[in-house]
């Protein structure tokens, strides 16, 4: 289901041919660079944002990619955390650009894994109850999200890819990072 806030975006993608592109891993220079804002109509922009949503959904346990896991200096990334157990609110799939942090609260620390650094994870404090304004990509509308909990982690972590941060960055020290565990 389409939070109705996204709408706009949801139908703008269904008229793009979607394409999955290969995720670049650390230490890729355009993984610690920030991305340059960008024009959220320009059809370059849509045409990142649709195939951010693809290489998302062909990614097993992915729930948010940004344009620079993709190679792409840019502020655009998709989230989903649909259907995600630690999930209590959830706007379904969107794809934001020159997202920004408006309101933050209740810090706490808990567990992140990135598929731009596939071997490891970490303790990070991200703000549990988040405000982000953004644009929609297509219309350039300017949407506000409220949220909490997993979704405003989510977010939380794909502004910093944008911004030309990994978890890595914000972790409190070597003791906060782990090996992944593969789970069959």
């Amino acid at each position: 289901m389409t939070d109705p806030l996204l709408a706009p975006w949801a139908a703008i993608a269904a008229t793009h041919e979607p394409a999955t592109r290969p995720v670049v891993t650390a230490p890729a220079t355009v993984l610690s660079a920030a991305g340059p804002k960008v024009d959220p109509t320009d059809p370059e922009v849509v045409q990142l944002a649709v195939d951010l949503v693809a290489t998302m959904r062909v990614s097993p346990g992915c729930v948010g990619l940004a344009a620079p896991q993709v190679g792409v200096g840019a502020q655009v990334f998709a989230v989903d955390v649909t259907g995600h157990p630690k999930a209590r609110t959830t706007h379904g799939c969107f794809v934001l650009c020159n997202a920004t942090v408006t309101a933050s609260s209740q810090w706490k620390a808990g567990r992140e894994g990135c598929m731009s650094v596939p071997d490891f994870t970490g303790d990070v404090k991200r703000a549990g109850k988040l405000t982000v304004a953004g644009q929609l990509p297509g219309t350039g509308e300017t949407v506000e999200i409220v949220t909490d909990a997993f979704e405003a982690r989510a977010l939380q972590h794909e502004i910093d890819h944008c911004d030309g941060l990994l978890f890595l960055d914000r972790v409190a020290g070597a003791h906060a990072i782990y090996p992944r565990q593969t789970y069959l």
